[in-house]
């Protein structure tokens, strides 16, 4: 099988052609990418739900709006937490192969692993105040988007997603309903474009 080369860390912002109703002008963070699969999370899906109401003992480290994101399609009744850790120390591009290495490098809190830069994923079952200190922002989302093998590279190939690179800001965004303009604007192309597309291009 062909090395898929790792998109982790990046976003995925979904072009206005995505008809996937799941997707619609989401951004999602890669969280792993590689030959067997892809996962991520959509930051840009608030719910109503505090995280006070399933997840106590994190209220008080997540940041506003302090509410659980729907993280994707995919095991919805299940939590993962995505935090900026500032100290981190951001470790340089390495091979798939070394990679699990560089997550578990120095300038890593317990119960917090590398994804990609000051951006990782915390372990829930981690007593908070083990993080508090070290923590920037947290989100807690329910659920995640998942790919198996190829399918990503399908979609990318159909036009269906654009890849750009990832700030730490775009985990806590304050304006997550807006995250989607914001990305696309800050780029230095033809994408900053998109960000003026109608939400609905019946009405232009």
């Amino acid at each position: 099988m062909t090395e898929v080369s790792s998109l982790t860390g990046r976003l995925l912002v979904a072009t206005p052609a995505l008809a996937d109703p799941n997707f619609d002008r989401a951004v999602v963070l890669l969280i792993d990418h590689d030959d067997q699969g892809s996962l991520g999370v959509v930051l840009n899906r608030p719910t109503a739900v505090d995280v006070g109401q399933i997840l106590a003992p994190w209220a008080r480290l997540a940041g506003a709006p302090g509410v659980v994101f729907r993280g994707g399609p995919v095991s919805q009744d299940s939590a993962l937490g995505v935090a900026v850790v500032p100290g981190a120390n951001p470790a340089p591009a390495v091979s798939p192969a070394a990679r699990s290495r560089q997550r578990a490098g120095r300038g890593c809190p317990v119960g917090w692993r590398r994804v990609h830069g000051v951006i990782g994923l915390v372990d829930l079952d981690t007593p908070p105040e083990l993080l508090a200190a070290a923590l920037g922002s947290l989100r807690i989302f329910a659920g995640y988007a998942g790919w198996g093998p190829g399918q990503l590279e399908e979609e990318l190939s159909d036009g269906a997603w654009y890849v750009v690179e990832s700030e730490p800001g775009d985990v806590s965004s304050p304006d997550p309903e807006g995250l989607w303009r914001a990305v696309l604007r800050r780029q230095r192309s033809g994408l900053a474009m998109i960000a003026t597309y109608p939400d609905d291009p019946s009405l232009n």
